[in-house]
């Protein structure tokens, strides 16, 4: 099942409403939001710094993973980034197709 990485930035409502509920009521949510697409939290932290939460998410496929941030950025609270994460295998499969390939840099 491919990875994602997902970074958030809550806003003050936001973070008002994670200050009432608290982390584990979040992750519960999260938890059930990524259950309902077929995938699973992977791992799930809040963080100090230019992001307020930053999570591992098992997702069957990129629209489903999409559709968690969406979904969650939707709600206006909180702005969720989606990064699809490369294992070292795919990244070889990847470093052996280019070795096939020609490419023409511009003004080359």
């Amino acid at each position: 099942m491919p990875k994602f990485l997902i970074t958030a930035s809550y806003n003050a409502e936001g973070v008002k409403g994670l200050m009432a509920e608290g982390g584990t009521a979040r992750l519960a949510e999260a938890q059930a939001l990524a259950g309902a697409l077929g995938g699973k939290i992977e791992a799930m932290y809040f963080a100090i710094g230019s992001d307020d939460l930053i999570g591992i998410v098992d997702a069957p496929d990129t629209a489903s993973a999409l559709a968690l941030t969406g979904t969650v950025s939707a709600s206006g609270k909180i702005s969720a980034k989606l990064t699809q994460l490369i294992t070292p295998a795919e990244m070889d499969a990847a470093a052996a197709k280019s070795k096939t390939l020609k490419y023409r840099a511009p003004g080359a």
